[in-house]
């Protein structure tokens, strides 16, 4: 199976046109059709490289400070 990739833009009548695909004509191919966010692309992991604060890291912690169990 061969794939190929492009992109193209949605035009005002909602219509795609690709053209020069690598396939003969008659050829049966799959269409798969994703849109692409038109922001930019949000960090996967927005935390790393952030400095970690702990207060008092080797005080103990009562029961009912615990969030977990609230």
């Amino acid at each position: 199976m061969v794939t190929y990739r492009t992109e193209t833009v949605v035009s005002p009548e909602r219509v795609l046109v690709v053209r020069g695909v690598p396939f003969r004509p008659g050829e049966r191919v799959e269409v798969i059709v994703l849109s692409r966010p038109s922001g930019p692309r949000k960090g996967r992991y927005p935390l790393r490289g952030r400095p970690i604060r702990y207060e008092r890291p080797f005080d103990s912690v009562a029961e009912q400070d615990w969030l977990v169990l609230r």
